[in-house]
């Protein structure tokens, strides 16, 4: 199993429009992707973790180089609540 791991920091006075997103939109979007096995929504204030977990390595890379998901950052980055995102890595689960 692999994790995957994005960071973000969001403007706290649109807190709520973010966790709408990552409900109706970033998680119909990765379950929608092969080998997605769940995942963790995150906040402490204006930072944000998405944990996501898939079965393989390819899981991981074929979700990054979807359309589907590419579609999904550009809606995320031009509603303007995420104020800096990071790149997201990814690392073996030890199970």
């Amino acid at each position: 199993m692999i994790a995957r791991i994005w960071r973000a920091t969001i403007d706290p006075a649109r807190a709520e429009e973010y966790e709408r997103f990552a409900r109706e939109v970033s998680l119909p979007m990765f379950r929608a992707h092969g080998g997605f096995r769940g995942c963790v929504f995150a906040r402490d204030g204006p930072d944000c973790t998405v944990v996501t977990l898939w079965a393989r390595p390819e899981d991981v890379a074929a979700l990054e180089t979807s359309t589907l998901y590419r579609e999904t950052v550009a809606a995320i980055l031009a509603v303007g609540f995420v104020r800096t995102p990071a790149d997201a890595v990814a690392a073996p689960v030890l199970v």
